[in-house]
């Protein structure tokens, strides 16, 4: 299955696992919770989808790549102790805590979360020395004479033998004891992520053209030669750096992440491209509504490559254009139900609080929320950092009046300048929905770059969500006629044949 999938099993499996009945006990008994055991090649996202997992189940998540550890840290030391047997006094060995177990427990008390996900990765690389202590964890459930606790769903995560050349085999009395998942890389399922988490615009129209370029490894006379998801991921992070402090990403550069000569090769150049098209066509003016008539022109005698270029970076600047609304309406939508909130705590008869300490008050519960969900890491960094803009903003309306009505105004007058911000960044963000299809309309009519530029919007969380409260008939009327998923492909397939 692809990784997508694999999540979705998984996060069904934690579910199943927690499930209470009405006595309080979990309803699948410890001993009948198999382990999961994920095999898949290496950088495909194994350990994203695990934090993705706790957030959204409001678990917490210890994570460890256990071939960093020695047998000592995952069974504990071994000390000596004094016991008797039938009168006489004999000296044991035991052991302390296991590092790991340990770990499990610490991360109870600085979150608060009694219940989560114990994530053991590269499960099938370990030293001989600690292969023992891999079964008897798959087994039973434990580090050396420590369980993990109840309520701790445990997942591992391994390489199949062609990717790795440490890897140990399981035997049949571990393989039952475990559900083995077995994930695939798949470029479609990526590509939902990838435009979820912003990776460049480049690379995306670069694996929209060369899509067997996802993901490879191979072996031959120059040594091994690899691909993987992670390396675009974090490329992708050093490509947008580099724009900022205008420096190029030179073949070099890309193949210290995409560990493959002829793919750093083809992508190097691709990105010089990329980034000549960006000056050459003219985007932000394009989404104003402003396009020269050499563009139109250009676009008539290029090759398909050009052309879906220009459409990623179109998507790329709408989706940043959107972005910005989507975060102003999150922050219109919090601001107002904080208010609400304030307005209640004003309303309230026996408080001996001025309207100030009231306010005051409020913005410290909102910032210990906040701390507490960061400890937990139940919300992206994002996600959190947007709140505790909120909260400084906020404060900056701190009201002065001693009576209710005009201290409310006062807090009030913040969101009004928010709420008005985010009227005028959605009619702006209605003009470039409709520039941009109206460009698509007259340099492409109704052709595969038309049905590419649908798709990606219909990729675009902050697209779905933009045209969920603001429709644009003709985002409907050419998703409805064109042919997305397969028609799509076929469409690309052909034409790069």
């Amino acid at each position: 299955m692809n990784i997508k999938e694999a999540k979705n099993e998984i996060k069904n499996t934690v579910q199943a696992y927690l499930k209470k009945d009405e006595m309080g006990d979990y309803k699948i008994p410890s001993v009948r919770q198999r382990p999961i055991l994920l095999m898949g090649p290496p950088g495909i996202g194994k350990t994203q989808i695990m934090e993705q997992i706790a957030r959204e189940c409001k678990v917490a998540l210890v994570a460890y790549n256990i071939t960093h550890h020695t047998r000592q840290s995952a069974v504990g030391l071994p000390f000596i102790r004094e016991t008797s047997y039938d009168g006489k006094t004999y000296s044991v060995t035991e052991y302390t805590m296991s590092e790991i177990i340990a770990s499990v427990y610490r991360r109870m008390e600085e979150t608060g979360l009694q219940e989560g996900i114990l994530f053991v990765d590269e499960i099938n690389c370990v030293s001989e020395t600690l292969a023992p202590t891999m079964l008897q964890f798959l087994q039973g459930k434990m580090f050396g004479n420590q369980k993990v606790p109840e309520g701790w769903v445990i997942v591992a995560a391994g390489n199949p033998p062609e990717y790795n050349k440490s890897v140990r085999d399981f035997d049949m009395v571990t393989l039952d004891r475990v559900r083995r998942i077995d994930v695939e890389a798949d470029y479609g399922v990526w590509k939902e992520y990838a435009r979820k988490q912003r990776i460049h615009g480049a690379l995306l129209s670069y694996l929209e053209l060369r899509p067997k370029n996802f993901y490879r490894v191979e072996a031959d006379v120059d040594g091994l030669q690899f691909v993987t998801a992670r390396g675009w991921e974090d490329l992708s992070q050093l490509v947008y750096a580099y724009e900022e402090l205008g420096l190029p990403a030179g073949e070099e550069v890309v193949y210290e992440f995409l560990r493959h000569h002829d793919v750093a090769e083809d992508v190097a150049a691709y990105l010089e491209l990329y980034h000549k098209y960006q000056d050459d066509y003219g985007i932000p003016e394009i989404l104003k509504g402003c396009v020269r008539t050499e563009v139109y022109t250009r676009l008539f005698h290029a090759a398909f490559d050009e052309r879906v270029s220009v459409v990623e970076l179109l998507t790329d600047a709408l989706q940043s254009r959107l972005g910005q609304i989507c975060r102003q309406k999150r922050k219109t939508d919090r601001w107002y139900d904080y208010l609400k909130e304030y307005q209640h705590t004003l309303k309230e008869e026996e408080t001996h609080q001025t309207p100030a300490e009231q306010y005051k008050m409020l913005l410290e519960k909102l910032e210990a929320m906040n701390q507490k969900a960061g400890r937990a890491e139940l919300e992206e960094n994002s996600a959190l950092r947007e709140k505790e803009s909120l909260v400084r903003e906020m404060a900056a309306f701190q009201p002065a009046a001693a009576e209710a009505k005009e201290a409310f105004g006062e807090a009030a007058a913040g969101f009004e300048q928010c709420r008005q911000q985010l009227e005028l960044l959605e009619q702006e963000g209605e003009k470039a929905v409709e520039a941009a299809f109206d460009f698509m309309e007259n340099a492409f009519g109704n052709g595969q770059e038309m049905i590419l530029f649908v798709t990606e919007l219909t990729l675009m969380t902050e697209a779905v969500q933009f045209f969920a409260q603001h429709p644009c008939e003709r985002y409907l009327q050419y998703n409805q006629e064109l042919l997305i998923g397969t028609r799509r492909r076929e469409l690309l397939d052909e034409l790069n044949q």
